[in-house]
C-alpha cells in the first residue's frame, strides 16, 4: 500500500501546484458555456487572471520573486503570442477590448500558469538538482529554443536538433525530488517530455473551450496534432531552465548524497 499511499500524496501535491491552471481552464470553460454580461469573454479572462494572480500573492501561495519570474513568463509568452498570430499559425477570433494586435492579453497568463506551476512544485515537492549544466550552456540553449519559434517561418526548423542538443546537455542530469519523507530521483530529460506531454493535453482542452484556434480549427474543434508537443516540450524546457536559473542564483546548492533518495 505505501506505493500506492505515496503516488497518492504526489498526486495532490501536484494538483496543489496547478492551482493557477486549473482556474484558467475553469474560466474558459465556465464563459464558454455562461456568457458574461457587459464585457467580451476576453476582457473577463484577462480580470480572472489579474485577480487570480493578485489572490495568489497575497495569500501567500505565490512570494514576489515567484512573481517576477511569473511576470516574465507572461512577457515571454505574450511577444511569442504577437509573433505567431501575425504570421497566421493561430488566432483569437473573439471580440475583446484588451486585445492588442489580434492578442488579447490574457494569453500571456497561460504561459504564466506555467510558470506558477513549476514554482509551486518546485517548492511543495523540496526540488533540487544533480550535475545541472553551467550557466554559459543553459542561458544560449534556453535562447536558442526560444528563438527558434520565430526563425523557422524565415530559415530551417531545428528543433530536433535542439532537442537532441538537449539530451547531450542534460545526459547527467538529474531532478530529486520529496514525497512525504522519501527522496525520489528523475532524469531532468525525463521530467521535461513528462510536462510536455501535461501540457499538449491541456492544449486540447484549452481549445476545445476557445481559448485560441488552429487553422484546421476554424469549421469545427478537433484534436491539436501530436506533433504540436514537441513544441511545448521545448517551451517547458525554456521555462525550466529560467526557473531553475533563477533559484540557483537565489540560494546556493544543498548537498544530496545518493543514499537520500531512491
Amino acid at each position: 500500500m505505501r506505493p500506492l499511499k505515496q503516488l497518492i500524496r504526489f498526486g495532490r501535491e501536484q494538483a496543489l501546484s496547478c492551482l493557477f491552471p486549473v482556474v484558467i481552464f475553469a474560466s474558459l470553460a465556465i464563459t464558454k458555456i455562461v456568457p458574461l454580461p457587459i464585457l467580451p469573454r476576453y476582457d473577463w479572462l484577462l480580470i480572472i487572471s489579474l485577480l487570480m494572480q493578485w489572490m495568489m500573492v497575497r495569500s501567500g501561495l505565490e512570494t514576489r520573486d515567484e512573481l517576477k519570474v511569473i511576470s516574465l513568463f507572461h512577457l515571454i509568452g505574450l511577444a511569442l503570442e504577437l509573433f505567431k498570430v501575425h504570421m497566421g499559425s493561430w488566432s483569437y477570433p473573439e471580440e475583446g477590448y484588451s486585445k492588442v494586435f489580434g492578442v488579447p492579453l490574457y494569453s500571456g497568463f497561460m504561459y504564466a500558469s506555467v510558470a506558477s506551476y513549476l514554482c509551486q512544485a518546485w517548492r511543495r515537492l523540496k526540488v533540487d538538482l544533480i550535475k545541472w549544466p553551467p550557466f554559459w550552456m543553459v542561458v544560449p540553449l534556453a535562447a536558442a529554443i526560444y528563438l527558434n519559434f520565430f526563425t523557422h517561418h524565415y530559415w530551417i526548423d531545428i528543433r530536433w536538433w535542439l532537442s537532441g542538443l538537449v539530451v547531450v546537455v542534460f545526459w547527467q542530469s538529474w531532478v530529486i525530488y520529496e514525497v512525504g519523507v522519501t527522496r525520489y530521483r528523475m532524469p531532468i530529460a525525463l521530467s521535461f517530455v513528462l510536462i510536455g506531454f501535461f501540457i499538449w493535453i491541456a492544449e486540447n482542452i484549452a481549445t476545445y473551450f476557445g481559448a485560441w484556434e488552429y487553422p484546421n480549427q476554424a469549421d469545427a474543434w478537433s484534436f491539436v496534432h501530436i506533433g504540436k508537443m514537441s513544441s511545448w516540450l521545448l517551451l517547458v524546457i525554456v521555462s525550466f531552465l529560467i526557473v531553475a536559473t533563477l533559484k540557483r542564483v537565489k540560494a546556493k546548492d544543498r548537498i544530496v548524497k545518493p543514499i537520500d533518495f531512491v
